[in-house]
């Protein structure tokens, strides 16, 4: 049976991903899903993400420390946002160094969905898990405040209970949120469909004055071309319940989820 699930390689997300057999095997169809939050030193969202989760959305969620190596039994992980080490060097310049780091880009390079919010979209990319470099905000201030984020596509595993185009209200909070890459690169993201999230007005122009901090095309999120790695800015753990005042960041959480659960009932049935 484990052979079977193992040879299979259909699709997994709503991108073409080979799938990971040694995930989700032993939990029953409809159960918890299990999500592991990476916890750096400095980290200060870890326990946002747990709370969303866990105590929002009902699943098992497993704190890791930085030093871990082995990530056994995981649907998916999350690098939250904060300060890790200090932001010492550049924003997630050390964080890719962490012990922890090794085993994350096993888990992704066999298909394991990964979320990295903030600082965890910058250690994604000093990682090399997704393309390009984050510089200083333009204005070179620290910003914090809520941002209008245009849905570019919801045909990816982390914005599929979104509708293309949607347009959200999330709050950032970063000093170093400016996204750059290649000219070469960016445009085969944007062939690609790369680009999740583009800051936005309130009615959905992309346009540089919705942009915050000066990113290259208004970029707030990407994904990479397996479609299993997602890094964004805005932090939708921040608005994921209504006594927040905002639900917008909640279906990043859901489309997650219901991406799992559907790889899982794909891989029950080829196992049976």
């Amino acid at each position: 049976m484990l052979a079977q699930r193992a040879a299979w390689e259909g699709p997994r997300w709503t991108r073409a991903v080979k799938p990971n057999p040694a995930i989700s095997l032993q939990r029953s169809e409809g159960g918890e899903m299990k999500i592991g939050v990476v916890v750096f030193p400095g980290s200060n969202c870890d326990h946002d993400c747990q709370h969303v989760f866990k105590d929002v959305l009902g699943q098992y969620v497993e704190m890791i420390w930085h030093k871990e190596t082995l990530l056994a039994g995981l649907d998916a992980i999350v690098l939250p946002g904060g300060f890790s080490y200090g932001d010492y060097l550049r924003t997630g310049a050390i964080a890719r160094f962490s012990p922890v780091m090794g085993a994350v880009k096993e888990f992704a390079k066999s298909g394991g969905m990964v979320l990295g919010i903030c600082n965890g979209f910058q250690i994604l990319l000093e990682a090399g898990l997704l393309p390009g470099a984050m510089l200083r905000n333009k204005s070179l201030y620290f910003i914090c405040k809520d941002v209008f984020v245009k849905v570019e596509t919801a045909a990816t595993a982390f914005t599929g209970a979104y509708e293309s185009g949607q347009v959200l209200k999330i709050p950032i909070a970063h000093a170093d949120g400016n996204y750059y890459t290649d000219p070469v690169t960016l445009a085969a993201m944007q062939a690609n469909a790369q680009i999740v999230l583009r800051y936005c007005t309130p009615e959905g122009k992309v346009m540089p004055e919705a942009n915050p901090n000066g990113s290259l095309d208004n970029i707030a999120g990407i994904i990479n071309p397996e479609g299993n790695v997602l890094g964004m800015m805005p932090h939708p753990e921040r608005c994921a319940e209504v006594m927040l005042g905002n639900e917008d960041g909640k279906l990043i959480f859901l489309s997650m989820l219901e991406a799992l659960k559907g790889n899982k009932k794909q891989l029950k049935m080829v196992g049976t």
